[in-house]
Order: C-alpha cells, then sequence, then structure tokens
C-alpha cells in the first residue's frame, strides 16, 4: 500500500492511503500494525477519508521506509488474527445519531402541521406503554415523567414542543448507551489476554516454547504458578489453585483437579499444570468478559449510582409539582412547564460521560483503569502503599556477583539457579535468568516438578537431592540449609549493599548471587509529587533486610516503611489501615504482592510485572515513569471535582427552570428547549480533557 504525506512536523505526519476504499477490518489491522511499529507514539486511521496520523519518536526515514512496506496480508501473518476495536460500534452510533437529526429537521422544516403531529403521536406511543409499564409494576421512574410530560403537550395540542421533547430523549438515551456500551468495550479490551507464548508437550514428551497463535485444540500445554491460561481446556495434570476474578468475579481461588475444565484468563495461584486445550486462543474470552461486566456495576462509581437513584427519587416530586401548580393556579401550560424539565437527562449523562472521558485521558498515558467507581476512589485515598522490588526499584536488577560455596563451580551455580529461576516471572529472577544467558551459559531442564513457595523461594530436586533457591530466612531457616565451618568466612564478608539470593543442594549451601537493584530515577519525585497531591502517608512494605529497608525509605522520604514481610503481613497490614478509616492504594507488581492489591480499596499494577498482579488490579500503569501515580491522582480529582460542578449545575438550573415555569414567566417549549440545550451543552464539556496534557 501506498501512502502521501498530507501535512507534518518533527514527531507527527499526517498522510493519506492511496487506495479508492478501505474496510473497517482494514483500518483496524493498519492502526495496529502502526501501533505495533517500535518508535511510533500512537497512531489513528480513518477509514472513510483513507487519512492516517502517526505520532512517533526517532526516524522518520525509517517509518517511512517501513511504511512503504506495509500490505494487508503481510500484516495479517504477524499481527493477533483477533484484533478488536470500537470503530465498527462508533460508526453505527454515529450514524444513529445523524439519523435521529436528520429525521427530526426534516419533519420539522418540510412537512405540514397535520402529517407532523400524526408522526409525533405515533412515535412516542412507545413511551407511553413503557410508563404503563412501569406504574402497573408500583414505581414512579423518569420513564412516567418523560410519559407525562409528553402526553400533557399532545392533549394541550403543543405539538411541537411534545416532538422536540421526544427528540432529544432519544439523543440522550442513544449518548447513554453509546457512552455504556463504550466503557464496557474499553474496559473488556483493557482486559483480554497478553499472553504470546505458552509451554507446548511435544507427542515425545520433550517441552517447547510455541507461539499462541500456533496452539491448536487438542495440543498439550503447561501453565506455571502465576501465569494466565490463554486457552479454554481440559485439566490433565497436576491440582491447582485458580482465580477466577476476571470470569467470575470470585475472590477466593478455586480449586481444580485432573479431569475439570478451565478457562481462558484465569490465574495459577498455586500449583503447575497440563492442560489439553479444546478452544482456539481467546475464543469467547471477550464476550464472557462483555457479559460478566453487563451483568456487575463495576463500571459505576458510587456518585454514578447516586446520581441515578436521585434522578429517580425526584419523579414523585416533580409530578407533585406539576399537580401543585395546576391546583393552586389553574393554569394547565403553568404545569406543563414544570413537567417540561426533570433531571434525569443531565444526571444520567453527564456522570458516565465524565467517567469515560477520565478513563480515556488516563488510557492516553497508559494507564488502565477498571471502572469508575477506582477513580473515586483514588481521589479519595490518603494512603499509598508501595512494594519495593520491581516497584520503586528498577524492573530490571542485575547479578553483580556470584560467590560459589562447598567447592562448587561459579557458572554451574549460576546455571543451575537460571534453570529454576525461569518459571516464575519476578525481576529478580529474570536477572538471574538473564545472567546466565549473558555468559552463554545453557539452563535446559535439569529437574523434576518445581515448588514455588510465594514470597520465599523456590524448591525442587536435582539427582536425587533437594534444592532450593530464595531468600535468607527461606534457605537456613524454614529450609536448615547449613553452611560448611570453611566457608563461614566467606559468607561473613559477603557485602551487605547488596541484595542476596542463595542456592542450596542437598542441604549445604552451595552459592550466593548478588543482586543490584538501583531505585527508580522518578521514584523520589513520585512520592513527593503523591504527597503535594494529598496523599498523607506513603508506606513501603518488602521482603528485604531491615537495612535495606531504611535505607530505600530515607532516600524517598517514606512515612513509614515494614521490612521483611511475607504476603499475608502486606495483607494484615491493610486491614489495620482500613480499620483506622483510610482509603488505601495499593502499588505493586509481583505474584506475592496479588493478595495485597486484590485487598487495597485500589490496587494498582505495574505494566511490567507479574500476570497475576495485572488480572487482580483495578488498575494498571504500563509506562515505567512513577509519576504517572500522581498524574492519575490529580486527574481523578480532576474527574470528583467535574461531577460535584456538574452536579451543583443540574440541580440549580433545572430547579431554576421549574421554578420559573411554574410561576409562569416561560412557557413549556421553553422550559423544554433550555433544558435539554444545557444537558447537550454540558454533555459536551463532559467529554473534554481534564488535565492539560
Amino acid at each position: 500500500m501506498r501512502f502521501q504525506i498530507m501535512h507534518e512536523t518533527p514527531g507527527r505526519m499526517r498522510l493519506r492511503a492511496d487506495v479508492s476504499s478501505m474496510s473497517l477490518e482494514q483500518a483496524d489491522l493498519l492502526e495496529a500494525w502502526l501501533v505495533s511499529l517500535p518508535g511510533v507514539d500512537s497512531a489513528s486511521v480513518r477509514e472513510r477519508t483513507m487519512g492516517v496520523t502517526v505520532c512517533y519518536r526517532g526516524s522518520r526515514d525509517e517509518l517511512c521506509r517501513r511504511l512503504a512496506t506495509f500490505s494487508n496480508s503481510a500484516a495479517e501473518k504477524t499481527l493477533d488474527p483477533q484484533i478488536r476495536s470500537s470503530r465498527e460500534m462508533n460508526r453505527a452510533y454515529k450514524e444513529r445519531l445523524v439519523f435521529l437529526v436528520i429525521r427530526h429537521y426534516f419533519k420539522k422544516l418540510l412537512l405540514p402541521d397535520s402529517i407532523r403531529s400524526a408522526i409525533t403521536m405515533i412515535s412516542t406511543v412507545p413511551r407511553f406503554i413503557q410508563a404503563a409499564k412501569v406504574l402497573l409494576s408500583g414505581k414512579l421512574t423518569v420513564d412516567v415523567l418523560d410519559g407525562v410530560a409528553i402526553g400533557a403537550s399532545l392533549l394541550t395540542g403543543d405539538h411541537s414542543t411534545a416532538g422536540s421533547v421526544h427528540f432529544l430523549l432519544n439523543v440522550g438515551e442513544t449518548l447513554e448507551e453509546w457512552t455504556h456500551k463504550r466503557s464496557v468495550d474499553d474496559l473488556a479490551r483493557s482486559m483480554s489476554l497478553q499472553v504470546d507464548r505458552v509451554w507446548r508437550l511435544n507427542e515425545d514428551g520433550s517441552r517447547s516454547i510455541a507461539e499462541l497463535s500456533s496452539i491448536a485444540p487438542g495440543d498439550r500445554i503447561m501453565v506455571h504458578t502465576g501465569h494466565v491460561i490463554p486457552v479454554d481446556g481440559v485439566l490433565e495434570e497436576g491440582d491447582v489453585m485458580l482465580n477466577q476474578a476476571s470470569l467470575t468475579g470470585e475472590s477466593v481461588p478455586v480449586a481444580k483437579r485432573p479431569g475439570a475444565s478451565v478457562y481462558a484468563g484465569t490465574v495459577v495461584e498455586e500449583g503447575n499444570c497440563v492442560i489439553r486445550v479444546t478452544s482456539h486462543s481467546g475464543e469467547n474470552r471477550y464476550d464472557r468478559i462483555v457479559r460478566m461486566i453487563e451483568d456487575s456495576e463495576r463500571l459505576k462509581s458510587d456518585v454514578e449510582s447516586q446520581a441515578n437513584n436521585l434522578a429517580d427519587r425526584l419523579v414523585p416530586w416533580c409530578l407533585g409539582g406539576s399537580l401543585l401548580t395546576l391546583l393552586l393556579t389553574g393554569n394547565v401550560s403553568r404545569a406543563v412547564s414544570v413537567l417540561m424539565v426533570d433531571f434525569s437527562c443531565a444526571l444520567k449523562l453527564s456522570m458516565p460521560l465524565s467517567v469515560l472521558s477520565a478513563m480515556r485521558e488516563a488510557g492516553r498515558h497508559r494507564i488502565t483503569v477498571k471502572g469508575g467507581k477506582f477513580m473515586e476512589l483514588i481521589s479519595r485515598a490518603d494512603t499509598v502503599i508501595f512494594d519495593k522490588t520491581g516497584t520503586l526499584t528498577k524492573a530490571c536488577p542485575t547479578v553483580v556477583r556470584v560467590v560459589p560455596f562447598n567447592g562448587e563451580d561459579e557458572n554451574e551455580m549460576l546455571r543451575i539457579a537460571a534453570c529454576l529461576e525461569e518459571h516464575f516471572p519476578h525481576s529478580v529472577a529474570n536477572a538471574v535468568v538473564k545472567a546466565a544467558n549473558d555468559r552463554h551459559l545453557d539452563h535446559s531442564e535439569m529437574h523434576s516438578e518445581v515448588e514455588y513457595v510465594v514470597a520465599h523461594g523456590i524448591a525442587t530436586r536435582i539427582d536425587d537431592k533437594r534444592a532450593v533457591i530464595g531468600s535468607g530466612h527461606f534457605i537456613f531457616e524454614d529450609e536448615g540449609v547449613q553452611i560448611r565451618p570453611e566457608d563461614t568466612g566467606i559468607f561473613d564478608d559477603l557485602p551487605r549493599s547488596v541484595s542476596w539470593l542463595y542456592l542450596g543442594i542437598g542441604g549445604v549451601l552451595s552459592a550466593a548471587i548478588g543482586i543490584s537493584d538501583p531505585l527508580r530515577e522518578e521514584a523520589c519525585e513520585a512520592v513527593a509529587a503523591l504527597h503535594k497531591e494529598g496523599i498523607g502517608k506513603a508506606v513501603m512494605l518488602t521482603g528485604d533486610s531491615l537495612r535495606a529497608a531504611q535505607s530505600v525509605a530515607a532516600k524517598l522520604g517514606i512515612d513509614e516503611y515494614r521490612a521483611e514481610v511475607l504476603p499475608e503481613d502486606k495483607a494484615a497490614f491493610i486491614r489495620s489501615e482500613h480499620e483506622s478509616g483510610r482509603t488505601v492504594i495499593m502499588i505493586g507488581d509481583g505474584i506475592n504482592d496479588a493478595p495485597a492489591l486484590s485487598l487495597a480499596d485500589v490496587g494498582i499494577a505495574v505494566g511490567s510485572g507479574a500476570v497475576i498482579a495485572r488480572e487482580v488490579a483495578d488498575v494498571t500503569i504500563a509506562a515505567e515513569d512513577l509519576r504517572e501515580l500522581a498524574w492519575l491522582k490529580l486527574l481523578s480529582d480532576a474527574l470528583m471535582r467535574r461531577i460535584d460542578r456538574n452536579y451543583r449545575f443540574v440541580m440549580g438550573f433545572n430547579g431554576a427552570l421549574i421554578l420559573l415555569g411554574a410561576l409562569g414567566l416561560i412557557a413549556p417549549a421553553t422550559g423544554a428547549l433550555l433544558h435539554n440545550t444545557s444537558t447537550v451543552l454540558l454533555s459536551m464539556d463532559c467529554l473534554t480533557a481534564l488535565t492539560e496534557e
């Protein structure tokens, strides 16, 4: 495909695809391909005009060279075949809104009064039916108010007002439905699987890494502790505990044994297993997530729910006010003026639009928020709890030293350590594996079943000897590993400026691996920014030694810290904060952070962390910059201020319109026009950015 450059500035290029037409699928494919290019920050494709906008970093010539090589067929082979976007849905709703506007003004400007009145009466019949159903059920909701308002206008012969009110109600309902579906779609796509490769068991019993797209029904795959199950299947080997929260909402892991069905998107919290695949990768996963979200109230914040409930609670008062106006004045026009104004449209539309706008704005910063209520809780939060390793420190710690003991060879010990650590998605494990790779050490399988002890270490058997690797507490206290007397001096001289992993084989210390995990450059600035945004208490919980925790806390301005803590200790600390009446944000990245992330009011996972942490977290930050936390707090505060401002405006402005109508100072049509115009303008304001980019 050829592209013509229409306009460009440094870092931004606007092009036009040299094709006669572009389907929705082709536009999705091109946009996904552009975003996948290295150095491309964002891209948008407009299928109607074949326009393309690309924001990029780096070489312009390299981008142009890659654009010249694009073809739909080649992109389909390299990208996920199940690319999803909201493009088709957005087009459908835009066309529906355009049709509503064209039909309304065609009828209003070109048709005779008699035909226009007949169309209005026929088209409003469904509203009367709905109002009657609600009344028969013994309720008074906005549906009744809408039906009475339109009916009163028709009975007084004001068909123009009835038609205008009906039109604006249709527009409002369409926008509300679009908002809800777009929110669900955004959330469902953010929760979609991010698994590229899996361990496949071959016919000869060997294992190999395979692309997920190549896995077919009937294949067998192995899934380890802390990893997400990428496909539907049947458990063939292994007893495991599955976290199914992303599909069922269950907070407690569920035990699964051979023969049980398992589903894509669930996470193995304990154990390893072999699964016989029954469906292609990701099949039905998206639809299941959508159903789960639609069946829950997860998207709604408390203020959204309160707004909806308030709108319905005000209906009897509006009806009563209209009746009282009629009794006191005997003027039908004044009574209808009161009915022309309700609080439903503005309250029920502005709140979700504000939340959607904030979630989209967060998305542009590569922050995924899984519901509006979490932004409300972030705004109210007064305590932030950090994990240390991989969160406050860099996500890529490095091995700086390997010290062999018991007469062992240094490279051999590093090779064994990498063999054990390669199964587990943690930054320290990645550092060990990288060190072995840098030394060109082959760390292929050489052990039996691996047991992962959360927040402690790893245990297995090598040549009938128990091999363990992990923290000093795990190795020396839990496992009882001994240090040979002749090695005591070397052990005592190990520098305390780095963290140490210990490897024990056959009950004897065989190696110590020094890990340097430097602090993130922006960590100090991020903690200070959170304090500035209203966070009164910053806490660090770490499994590291007291000396290491003290050093980090002093450097970063942490208010409180706990050292040598276990996952259950983190959860207990959060419970104690809740008992003190504090609203808690937990930030972590590892398997051991999952319980605390679930228990906190808002769990935030660093995007490069473990899959299970991202699954159970309420917010995921993909950008490797902790300052985004302070920006998210700023965004959440701005959202709550907007919602509060909108609430006060709706109540004040519409209340004033009702009073003016009851006093006969404005006609019913004028009240309806002002009410609906204010709703549209308020909705447009809700879609504007909350922060300065």
